[in-house]
C-alpha cells in the first residue's frame, strides 16, 4: 500500500513545477544561440515550453567631460551600454530540468532559473 492517496501528486523530484529561466547579455548573438539550444533540449525531451519572450533591451548611457581639468572647448564623450534580456518557462520536474542547463552556455549570457507556484 502507497502512503499516496488517489487523486494526489507525490511530493519530490517527480512533481512538475513551472520553471522561468531569465537570460541577460550584452551581444544578442549570444543569448539567441543559448534560447535556441535550451529550447531544443526541452523539445527533444517532450516538454512544455513557452517562449523566449523578448524584453525591451535596457540602455545604460553615461556622458563624461573629455578634458580631465575642464579647461579647453567642452566636449563630451558618450558611453551607452545595452542589456538584452529574455525569458523561457517550461513546465517539468527538476530532475529533468538538470539534464536540460547541461548545455555550453556562452560567455557573457546570465542564466537565473526561478521555480515559480504552481
Amino acid at each position: 500500500m502507497s502512503a499516496v492517496k488517489k487523486g494526489e501528486q507525490e511530493t519530490g523530484d517527480a512533481q512538475v513545477h513551472k520553471i522561468r529561466m531569465t537570460l541577460n547579455s550584452q551581444q544578442t548573438d549570444n543569448i539567441e544561440k543559448v534560447c535556441r539550444d535550451l529550447i531544443a533540449q526541452a523539445k527533444q525531451k517532450k516538454i512544455k515550453v513557452t517562449g523566449p519572450v523578448r524584453l525591451p533591451t535596457k540602455t545604460l548611457k553615461l556622458h563624461t567631460r573629455k578634458t580631465p581639468n575642464g579647461e579647453g572647448s567642452k566636449t563630451w564623450d558618450r558611453y551607452e551600454m545595452r542589456i538584452h534580456k529574455r525569458i523561457i518557462d517550461l513546465h517539468t520536474s527538476s530532475a529533468v530540468l538538470r539534464q536540460i542547463l547541461n548545455i555550453n552556455i556562452e560567455t557573457g549570457v546570465q542564466v537565473d532559473v526561478t521555480i515559480l507556484n504552481n
